[in-house]
């Protein structure tokens, strides 16, 4: 018998977890228990990568870091891809609209921020920020458990920041598609403190757990340079 490497295990259970995925459609607990496992275990060997790349170098002092990415699989279901960050790259705040995803850091250290919205509380139009609530606020070093995030629960809305370089694995389902309303916003955050909204209040002790937040374009210094993968095969069968 013929041993299925890494990756291709996790292709082959993203085709059954995701297999019925669309917008908002959460996979069950036993499919995400079985995701996550396959990707708890991942190193970055599985996917041909170590820290002394060229992807991870520090990037030129005053200028901002490029993200590299490594496209491993895209279809309408599911996306498998890596996120390459030199020492200080930032993936700037933004969503995930319906998605699930599983974020595995397969070495280095990152801050990470995520964010949920505060159901009850709309946008304001005067200001156009809305209300969110403070999902994680910590630093994670590989190696380390997936983190997972759903349409409304998890921390939705994050930013990745690299203390060290350090490589992630996203797997998203469904991926992003504008025609299926999934498109990408990205978001300014501020302290609750900076706005005053009619009807919204929260206890002192409890303020730094939330923040407004602001639609806003894709930041112009923001690069992602697709590079090519070069790791084990995946047999698309």
């Amino acid at each position: 018998m013929v041993a299925v490497s890494p990756v291709q295990k996790l292709f082959n259970t993203c085709n059954e977890v995701f297999d019925s995925c669309s917008t908002g459609i959460i996979p069950s607990s036993d499919n995400i228990q079985k995701l996550k496992a396959v990707l708890d275990n991942f190193k970055p060997a599985d996917v041909g990568l170590f820290p002394e790349m060229p992807h991870f170098q520090a990037s030129v002092a005053g200028r901002t870091p490029v993200i590299r990415y490594l496209h491993l699989h895209e279809c309408d279901k599911f996306s498998m891809g890596i996120f390459c960050l030199p020492p200080s790259g930032v993936i700037p705040l933004h969503n995930h609209p319906g998605m699930t995803v599983f974020s595995k850091l397969l070495f280095g250290t990152m801050h990470i921020k995520s964010y949920d919205w505060v159901a009850d509380v709309p946008a304001t139009k005067q200001t156009e920020v809305r209300l969110a609530k403070v999902k994680v606020n910590s630093k994670l070093t590989a190696p380390c458990n997936t983190s997972i995030l759903y349409p409304t629960d998890g921390g939705n809305m994050h930013c990745f920041t690299a203390v060290t370089a350090c490589a992630v694995l996203d797997v998203l389902g469904p991926p992003y598609s504008v025609p299926d309303g999934r498109h990408c916003q990205y978001y300014l955050d501020f302290p609750f403190a900076n706005f005053s909204v009619n009807g919204v209040s929260i206890p002192e002790e409890e303020k730094e757990g939330y923040a407004w937040l602001q639609e806003r374009e894709k930041p112009e210094d923001l690069t992602f340079v697709g590079e090519l993968y070069g790791g084990p095969a995946i047999v698309e069968k």
